[in-house]
């Protein structure tokens, strides 16, 4: 393709005030609208064309493997247009995939947006130019300061709209997108090892209860099972599979089961049990019955029991305990889900019956890109914050835990575990919210 260049020298000075003093041109309000497009990031400074030079090198010096990144160019009619890459910036000569990629330009405060058409072919890491994105804006082209155009390859745009067609740079500019963390959390091997040991250690304050009791309610397919499996599996060293999970329309849980783990093939028991229940389901007449559901939670229900969901439970059935001590009980009830599940019918009864609740917000992988690539950007992933799963339950965002269960991994991940382990440290501390009400309450238990 002929490129359309047009030569402007810039005297170039990179004292070291000038280092230090590296002012953005962005103005406050133009990096607040970037990064509402972005989620809970800021924008970092690295490569101000004015100071360390209108050349790829000086460019690919300040910015390469750094990323996600925006960059900007700047004219002398006023324009300010750019694009955004989540992919590291490179000397390679080859294109680059980018499904996220797009082109921007602001008209007065609002930003318009030109999404990538051609994501195999988003950016080219040109060694003798600065960003280059596909074939359609390059900033600091061929070493020069001037920006290279042809809307249609691999983005669609107007000329005139993204930059009035005045292709000289007065500045340039590309700013690191650095995620802001909702929740703080440490990715190191030895938090892993401090949750394991305070798991291990933990003691019920009601001496008359041995284990934490938490119940799993969801939808059939959030991963109630899987849960119990990644824990399980944790604690055993390698990833295991002893509660039936997969994927499947029905509840491929048909039992009401009570799981209880080891620290260890040959461990003492840890002091909490995963109550698995079947899955609920929207049809009358299939997956678990609310009624079923308050049975449990009062403790009245055996393990192994068979779920009817024509017909729930009654207190002469075989096995049904009549008067079941706080042991038998539900201390906790943590809510898994996925994306679109309502759980409200259930949170209210539960509700008037004073038991702590949380949310696992399970398969967050899945539900944004950035925490796929890296399980530690889950507190940085604005998409995973704002699914509105608290607004839509009714519990505040302290109480929603996003997890990744193990589904068709063979070995343990660091910060898998970490996620994992937190969610239970949490459920142990719902359940001394429980037991200080009992122990509180003129109305005790036995």
């Amino acid at each position: 393709m002929r490129r359309r260049q047009i030569t402007i020298k810039h005297p170039i000075h990179t004292s070291a005030d000038q280092l230090s003093t590296m002012n953005s041109m962005l103005s406050s309000t133009q990096q607040r609208t970037i990064c509402s497009q972005l989620g809970r990031v800021k924008l970092q400074l690295l490569y101000k064309a004015s100071i360390h030079g209108f050349t790829g090198a000086a460019f690919h010096e300040r910015c390469d493997t750094r990323s996600p990144t925006v960059s900007v160019g700047y004219n002398n009619s006023g324009y300010v247009f750019g694009g955004y890459t989540k992919q590291p910036f490179t000397k390679s000569g080859n294109y680059v995939h980018d499904d996220q990629a797009f082109l921007f330009t602001f008209s007065g405060e609002k930003l318009l947006k030109y999404p990538v058409t051609g994501p195999a072919y988003a950016v080219y890491m040109d060694p003798n130019s600065g960003p280059y994105f596909g074939g359609a804006l390059v900033l600091v082209n061929g070493n020069q300061a001037v920006v290279y155009s042809s809307p249609g390859n691999y983005y669609n745009f107007n000329a005139a709209e993204m930059h009035g067609n005045n292709l000289n740079l007065t500045e340039c500019e590309v700013y690191q997108v650095e995620g802001k963390p909702w929740r703080t959390i440490i990715w190191e091997s030895e938090k892993r090892k401090e949750l394991i040991e305070s798991i291990k250690t933990y003691k019920p304050i009601v001496n008359s209860v041995p284990q934490v009791r938490v119940l799993l309610i969801g939808p059939v397919g959030a991963g109630k099972s899987s849960f119990f499996n990644s824990i399980n599996s944790v604690f055993r060293g390698h990833v295991t599979s002893q509660a039936i999970a997969g994927s499947s329309t029905t509840s491929l849980t048909t039992q009401f089961r009570t799981y209880s783990m080891k620290a260890g093939r040959e461990g003492k028991p840890l002091p909490i049990i995963l109550c698995d229940t079947m899955g609920l389901e929207e049809s009358t007449g299939a997956g678990l019955d609310i009624d079923d559901i308050i049975s449990i939670l009062k403790g009245h229900l055996p393990d192994r029991y068979q779920f009817n969901p024509s017909a729930p439970l009654h207190s002469e059935a075989h096995g049904y305990h009549k008067s079941p001590g706080i042991k038998d009980k539900v201390h906790c009830v943590a809510y898994v889900i996925d994306l679109e599940e309502k759980l409200d019918a259930i949170r209210r009864k539960i509700n008037l019956m004073g038991i702590p609740q949380l949310i696992l917000f399970t398969k967050v992988d899945e539900a944004c890109p950035l925490v796929k690539e890296d399980m530690r950007n889950v507190y940085k992933s604005s998409y995973i914050k704002e699914m509105e799963v608290s607004a839509r339950l009714g519990v505040p965002l302290s109480c929603v835990i996003p997890v990744k269960n193990y589904s068709e991994e063979l070995e343990l991940d660091l910060n898998c575990d970490i996620l994992l382990l937190s969610a239970v440290i949490q459920m142990l501390r719902f359940a001394d919210n429980y037991f200080d009400e009992i122990i509180n309450s003129p109305y005790q238990d036995n």
